[in-house]
């Protein structure tokens, strides 16, 4: 049974305390710090807390009436016709007064839902849709005319007024499916802010300039232009622009205060001054200007020479001035392949993860992510009150254009899935245009793969169902903190090591003696793969990580057979304490280590430790064909062409055999790296280098020199005498 992950509700929040506070109406839009949650309620009290991408969110209180309407789901209110005639706020003042007085009611409510939003009954459930939700929903006119209310929209809202509320956030980096309407709705946010902003400027940038004047005269000047006269300002130029939407003159909100009023005449008014424009893309574009909002539509395919990170290094300094942050980005894509730009707004969304920050609070990028799965917005497969039909229902489902939903969304996509299992490069597109995982999302292409990417993926896919249920993070150390005693392994979330399986604890430490020498007590059951380095620092401060990754065999022992147990990719801030982390894993396992020996700082850190017999000799050669360094130290010359293809079928192999939809292969990240792994460019791939190491180690018989045997012939001539004469002669 399908069960979703995009949103749950929590309760972080002591009920007595909430109740205390909504009392005295005291709780404040924004970030509330005491409790850690994002209270995007503007009149001070809370209801429901809401866990987005790990954000916590505070909704208003549920009122004692929502407005419901005839088919129990969203419906466009009736604008007054009336009111359709009046097309200026200066037509408005010369109405008489009754006429205002009969619809100022209705006009000071719709002020009210665009401020606070708005709460109405879908499918008998009281739903909270925020006021630029219902700015979208009402007022704004898309390619279909008004949009339909969807569940995954009212999130998505809920979030991005979450990032607006927020101090610490400089808006949200939002990785999408295709068709969602993220254009649509983010040039409705543009127009609503910009109608209710002074001295404000607007900008939108996309992955070509073509694109963002497309997105602008199509999306945003037709949003402008079919706002009602009450929420819109004086237009300065012309009615439809090509370049720049400019608001001279505001548009005035109506109580019944002013509404008798004879002053602020056109020339008494002062105006707003505010625009909207769009630049072309690179990575200067809006270098030096101070923005409200940046809209960023189509980022993950800024292909070179533009550079997502670039820009936003860039205009990332547009939204603050010195440390306060006074504009926002709304920022959305579906991802590219990885070498067309996908891989820098990859890193981008990588570094906008709301549970990694700085000691500011914020998130390396600035930015908060969210990712909303396929399932939720897949046209076709919305019923009537907008909600997803994840599941094949028993009965048919209405959908909102009156036809009928029989099959549900998941079985749908899973049949176009396996339609493609045999082309590789169509099924990860259509894995990036609707993602399910925000691994689907970043899929890259398969063209100069050397795997059989259809495992590798089929695994990813089994895992990310799995969760991380069977992987365990943490770090291993002495006891006692006395080296070269006993080793255990304790959890950590911020541990280096990721691990499956651990022996029985009569096979743990296992180490033992011959002629002064420790070897591995647990050689017959695996292995391990490592890629080494030697230099703590590095030029550009980051450098080629180091790896190890440990695999069983097939033995008689308690022992999972032919699964790789560990992973460890990182770069700790000295080489000595990744020698260390090396050593305390092989102890822990009692198992050999087959390394690289073109980096030898780690092989003789275990010889001078005493743990040479713990380095296994290059499997491809006899003794005493190694060279004086092979046998001091041990390891395998990663370098040769003959190692290489070795190496490489070795990963085949064991994809081949092991890896598939119910493998017991857990390590996405290494699975990611054999995906891309690129034989004639090793460099980064430190994972793949690892744990075909590990591979070749568990395997070394079938690495075993057949060396060709001379042997002599053996001489078995025997002696002949010629016996004539006195003398006998040999007979030659």
């Amino acid at each position: 049974m399908y069960e979703q992950n995009l949103y749950k509700v929590v309760n972080p929040i002591k009920i007595n305390t909430i109740k205390r506070l909504n009392k005295k109406k005291a709780w404040k839009y924004g970030y509330n710090k005491e409790h850690n949650v994002v209270v995007i309620s503007k009149n001070g009290m809370i209801g429901d807390v809401y866990s987005i991408q790990n954000l916590h969110i505070a909704l208003p209180k549920t009122p004692k009436e929502v407005t419901k309407f005839d088919n129990n789901s969203w419906q466009i209110a009736d604008y007054p016709k009336e009111l359709k005639r009046v097309k200026t706020i200066f037509d408005w003042r010369d109405y008489p007064n009754d006429f205002k007085n009969k619809y100022i009611d209705y006009i000071e409510n719709e002020f009210k839902k665009r401020d606070e939003g708005f709460w109405f009954s879908n499918k008998g459930v009281p739903t909270y849709i925020t006021g630029t939700h219902y700015m979208y929903l009402q007022w704004s006119k898309i390619d279909v005319g008004n949009p339909d209310f969807r569940e995954a929209n009212r999130l998505f809202y809920i979030f991005w007024e979450a990032c607006k509320a927020d101090k610490r956030c400089y808006g949200m980096c939002y990785l999408k499916n295709r068709r969602s309407g993220f254009s649509f709705m983010a040039s409705g946010e543009v127009v609503n802010a910009a109608t209710i902003s002074s001295d404000s400027r607007f900008g939108i940038l996309s992955k070509s300039g073509p694109d963002a004047k497309k997105m602008f005269t199509d999306k945003v000047v037709p949003i402008s232009v079919n706002y009602p006269f009450f929420f819109k300002p004086i237009q300065d130029g012309m009615d439809r622009p090509k370049t720049e939407l400019a608001y001279r003159v505001p548009a005035s909100k109506l109580t019944r205060r002013n509404i008798t009023s004879k002053t602020d005449r056109p020339e008494e008014l002062t105006g707003l001054d505010t625009t909207i424009d769009w630049k072309n893309t690179g990575d200067n574009s809006y270098d030096g200007e101070k923005l409200k909002l940046l809209v960023h539509d189509e980022s993950g395919k800024w292909e070179r020479p533009n550079n997502i990170l670039n820009n936003w290094r860039v205009t990332k300094t547009t939204l603050r001035l010195g440390s306060r942050i006074i504009g926002k980005c709304m920022m959305g894509s579906t991802s590219n392949a990885l070498d067309k730009g996908g891989d820098n707004f990859k890193k981008l969304y990588n570094a906008s993860d709301v549970t990694k920050r700085n000691r500011n609070g914020q998130t390396s990028s600035g930015l908060y992510s969210l990712f909303i799965p396929m399932e939720w917005n897949y046209e076709g497969f919305i019923d009537s009150y907008g909600l997803p039909v994840f599941e094949t229902p028993e009965d048919e489902v209405k959908g909102p254009l009156g036809d009928y939903i029989d099959v549900g969304v998941i079985d749908h996509w899973q049949n176009e899935v396996d339609g493609l299992k045999n082309d590789g490069d169509a099924l990860n597109e259509f894995y990036r245009q609707f993602p399910r995982t925000e691994e689907h999302a970043f899929r890259d292409e398969t063209k100069n793969s050397i795997f059989n990417l259809a495992k590798i993926y089929e695994q990813i896919d089994y895992n990310d169902e799995l969760g991380n249920h069977h992987i365990t993070t943490g770090n291993f150390q002495w006891t006692n903190g006395v080296k070269d005693s006993r080793v255990i392994f304790y959890p950590d979330l911020r541990g280096r090591f990721k691990i499956t399986w651990t022996p029985p604890s009569h096979l743990q430490n296992n180490v033992v003696y011959k002629n002064g020498v420790k070897y591995p007590g647990n050689e017959h059951m695996g292995c391990f793969g490592c890629d080494s380095y030697d230099i703590s620092g590095t030029v550009d401060g980051v450098g080629s990580k180091g790896a190890l990754h440990g695999l069983t065999k097939f033995s008689m022992e308690d022992s999972p057979p032919n699964q790789f147990f560990l992973e460890y990719v990182a770069r700790p801030q000295t080489s000595e304490i990744f020698f260390e982390d090396v050593l305390m894993a092989l102890i822990f396992y009692g198992m050999p280590i087959l390394a690289e020996n073109n980096k030898p700082r780690l092989l003789y850190y275990l010889r001078r430790r005493g743990y040479r017999g713990f380095s296994m000799n290059r499997p491809d050669k006899v003794w005493n064909k190694l060279s004086t360094t092979e046998k001091e130290i041990g390891g395998i010359p990663n370098s040769s062409e003959d190692v290489k293809q070795a190496h490489a079928a070795a990963i085949e192999m064991y994809i081949q055999d092991h890896v598939n939809a119910q493998g017991k292969m857990y390590f996405n990240e290494t699975l990611q790296d054999w995906a891309k792994f690129d034989i004639n460019n090793r460099t980064k791939h430190d994972a793949a280098i690892s744990s075909g190491l590990a591979i070749m180690g568990c395997n070394r018989h079938l690495y075993n020199p057949n060396a060709k045997i001379e042997k002599q012939k053996v001489n078995i001539k025997i002696a002949k005498y010629e016996n004539k004469g006195a003398f006998s002669k040999l007979i030659k």
